[in-house]
């Protein structure tokens, strides 16, 4: 496909001039599903074109665990060595990166798959310039295989590449509305938060993003927007700064401060 012009300039309603949308490898699936699903797969890219036609930059960092975990390896009874179980991890992220590309291809979007493991037959390598430089011509980048070392989340790797990108914010999409006091699938009384600081993530044990990510974000005050992508048009609200889902930020910064 030619290359199009550079994206136009955001919106004035836009909150968000550039972003890491984190996705799981599970949202590409069926619910309680492995795999990839073309229906979950193009309703994520139809979010993502509506977000990315409002004016915002979008980088996305999507996991495997629709296809495989490094960490399921884990033991000493197992036949794989860890090490290389994450590797295999990395390549399944791969994987499901060449999938959402070709779906974003296919309603019109230009995209960039970069890995940090060298697969060039099918990726370009990340490079931090290379990588802005898309943006700023208004592609969309899909960065996969984590940072290329094992015993790495994905997670961390969203928090890695938003400070190298200088994202604005980390947009971590979820099943759910947010970050919860408990499971709420679980718990119909659990309580959803509106705001949080890095801290009372680690205090409360909350299950956001591991706990090197939230490190990461903290030391840099990167916020995370934790969100429910299953409501259409979330993505879009997300960049715009709407209230949807739960802010994670420093505590010296407001929730309205970035809405």
């Amino acid at each position: 496909m030619p290359d199009i012009a550079p994206s136009s300039q955001p919106e004035g309603d836009l909150r968000y001039r550039r972003v890491i949308l984190k996705l799981s490898g599970e949202s590409l699936a069926e619910s309680g599903k492995r795999g990839i699903s073309d229906n979950e797969l193009l309703a994520i890219a139809k979010q993502i074109k509506s977000a990315h036609e409002s004016g915002c930059q979008i980088a996305i960092v999507n996991g495997g665990g629709n296809i495989l975990r490094g960490a399921s390896f884990s033991g000493a009874n197992a036949s794989v060595q860890e090490a290389t179980a994450h590797y295999m991890g990395m390549l399944a992220t791969v994987i499901n990166s060449l999938a959402l590309q070709d779906a974003l291809d296919s309603i019109g979007l230009q995209t960039r798959v970069m890995s940090a493991l060298p697969v060039d037959r099918v990726a370009e390598q990340f490079i931090r310039r290379r990588a802005i430089r898309h943006l700023e011509k208004g592609r969309v980048i899909i960065l996969s295989g984590g940072i290329g070392s094992p015993f790495v989340t994905t997670d961390t790797a969203a928090a890695q590449r938003a400070l190298e990108i200088e994202a604005d914010v980390i947009l971590k999409a979820t099943r759910v509305d947010g970050v919860y006091s408990d499971d709420p699938e679980k718990n119909p009384h659990a309580v959803l938060y509106e705001q949080l600081s890095y801290n009372e993530v680690i205090q409360k044990k909350l299950r956001v993003m591991d706990a090197t990510a939230i490190a990461l974000c903290n030391e840099h005050r990167k916020p995370i927007l934790v969100f429910n992508f299953k409501q259409d048009g979330n993505i879009v609200r997300a960049v715009r700064g709407e209230s949807v889902g739960t802010w994670i930020g420093d505590p010296q910064d407001t929730q309205t401060n970035h809405r």
